[in-house]
């Protein structure tokens, strides 16, 4: 693994493993017991890889995931639906949030609190380079770039569909933001003023080693609601948004 990353594939592996650990054990069960229905097979494989899920010490939110995905598969096999639904909805996910099972990170979309409080704090009387390190749909870069003409603002996103929407609201219009189509981790932090993000707990240390390896004394490195673990940051902006964001800024 490469330094400042984190191994991402893990946690999928695990549950993927969890759900073979319970599938080997039920199957010579639904063989001595025929009479019993596909459905409870399918509840009890669920709890089986739910009880694995938690033995193997997977965050939380896995163990409702593992409890239901094979009643889900069941139930949906049942309704007949044709395979084709099954690969645009899955083409659709894939647009939309790419590698999320890989980089574990979802698609946030800032608020507009956010923009107020990014508004308030950043400056409006010298030039300054803002990053947001997966911007989505790019929705804050646009937001603050009527507001700060004096910023330059860029945004980095790796899933297909949130950046083409980024790139296209800017394209048939003046706009001093720039959206790339790429990974996080590969872009040099050290040209920014600003960086903002809004991943997920899973990233936020090799985050944080990113950040203090490449960013310039002075920059400003500023978290939407996830830590640095271990590093008190020196302010914190507390938000009345629909998710209670509290915007956490360092200084470098």
């Amino acid at each position: 693994m490469k330094k400042g990353k984190f191994n991402s594939r893990l946690p999928v592996l695990i549950a993927f493993v969890a759900q073979l650990v319970a599938l080997t054990m039920i199957l010579p069960l639904m063989v001595t017991f025929p009479s019993a229905g596909i459905l409870e097979w399918a509840i009890l494989h669920g709890i089986v890889a739910a009880i694995f899920s938690y033995l193997f010490k997977m965050a939380t939110w896995w163990i409702p995931i593992q409890l239901s995905f094979m009643p889900a598969v069941i139930a949906t096999l049942s309704i007949g639906l044709s395979p084709y639904w099954f690969g645009l909805g899955f083409c659709l996910l894939v647009l939309i949030y790419g590698k999320t099972y890989q980089t574990q990170v979802p698609l946030y979309l800032s608020s507009n609190e956010v923009t107020v409080a990014l508004t308030l704090f950043l400056p409006l009387n010298k030039e300054f380079t803002f990053i947001d390190l997966g911007c989505g749909c790019g929705g804050l870069l646009s937001r603050l770039n009527k507001t700060h003409a004096n910023g330059a603002f860029y945004g980095i996103e790796a899933a297909l569909l949130p950046y083409l929407i980024g790139k296209v609201r800017n394209l048939f219009k003046k706009s001093g933001c720039k959206v790339q189509w790429g990974d996080l981790w590969k872009q040099n932090l050290s040209q920014y003023d600003v960086v903002y993000a809004y991943l997920s707990p899973v990233p936020m240390k090799s985050i944080w080693e990113k950040v203090c390896r490449e960013m310039q004394p002075g920059s400003i490195f500023i978290s939407n609601t996830f830590m640095i673990p271990g590093v008190t940051p020196e302010k914190s902006i507390r938000l009345n948004d629909f998710s209670g964001s509290t915007l956490y800024i360092w200084r470098i």
